[in-house]
């Protein structure tokens, strides 16, 4: 089923050549149905990358899907146009009196900073504290992840002796979670950080599940064991090439870094990486949307 977007955001016409089902709104309010509302706090620099890949996933499952755009009004980005996100995004003020039946919040590169020193981390305390009645289930992503850790849960982040960048095998601990269902015992996925959080405070947590973990990334999708929070501490939603582009980057910048592990054949950058996580990818997402927003967010919010 389709998702419903801006008729001018410039993911559209991609989305379309990669033959994702996108409506227009005319269509979207003919169709006898009641569509699942989803809000995205996009945090990360480069918004409209993060736009498609999210869309992507989004438009990939057999529910209508309206999708609203999120930004902090504490903190202006400076890798997007102000036009972009005048055009198609909103703010905390404006949406603080509607209702979700999901919200994501993304990850951003400021995991050298403690969240207290995040210029917007007072707003993204707001944003996660209405979501306790505002949202029916919450899937928060790298940072957002780390953040939702320490805001909800106590749990604090801590920096690792270099960045974690590549792709790792993930062990699955309780296929039976309908959140994995679908994935296999064992899987890959992409992470990109410089901090990391506690396998042994997330498995003491009574309050928590470590779903997925890998011996070289750590934990890696944590749930609520109310099923309210879903913590992805790595990348999913990334493309094949994002990995690489991030280390062209950061060598371009003179930074000493290391090739991502276990991504360029052959370790080889100059070799084009497949993408070996796609398929768990939808399974997340789409199970995400399924189980945890559609199968569990009221017809009508009172």
């Amino acid at each position: 089923m389709p998702i419903n977007i801006p008729e001018q955001l410039p993911a559209r016409e991609m989305l379309k050549e990669e033959k994702i089902f996108v409506m227009d709104e005319m269509r979207a309010t003919s169709q006898d149905i009641r569509p699942l509302n989803i809000l995205i706090l996009n945090l990360m620099p480069e918004k409209e990358r993060t736009e498609l890949q999210l869309l992507r996933l989004l438009g990939n499952t057999p529910l209508q899907v309206n999708v609203s755009f999120l930004n902090t009004a504490t903190y202006e980005s400076r890798n997007v146009s102000k036009n972009h996100l005048d055009s198609f995004y909103t703010t905390f003020e404006k949406v603080r009196n509607h209702r979700y039946d999901g919200l994501i919040i993304t990850g951003a590169p400021i995991e050298h900073l403690e969240f207290e020193d995040v210029a917007y981390w007072d707003e993204l305390k707001q944003i996660m504290d209405w979501s306790k009645t505002n949202v029916t289930s919450v899937l928060h992503i790298c940072w957002g992840a780390q953040a939702a850790l320490y805001y909800h849960y106590g749990i604090n982040k801590f920096e690792l002796p270099k960045k974690l960048s590549g792709v790792y095998s993930h062990t699955l601990t309780d296929p039976t979670i309908e959140l994995a269902r679908g994935f296999n015992d064992l899987f890959n996925a992409p992470h990109s950080r410089y901090t990391t959080v506690s396998v042994e405070q997330i498995e003491q947590d009574p309050r928590l599940q470590l779903l997925a973990v890998s011996e070289d990334a750590g934990a890696f999708i944590i749930i609520s064991k109310d099923s309210k929070h879903i913590m992805v501490t790595g990348h999913l939603e990334y493309d094949a090439c994002t990995l690489g582009e991030e280390y062209a980057r950061d060598v371009a910048k003179g930074i000493d870094i290391a090739i991502p592990e276990n991504y360029f054949p052959d370790n080889d950058p100059s070799k084009e990486p497949l993408n070996t996580w796609r398929s768990h990818t939808h399974l997340l997402f789409s199970n995400w949307l399924n189980y945890y927003v559609y199968q569990e967010t009221p017809y009508e919010w009172d």
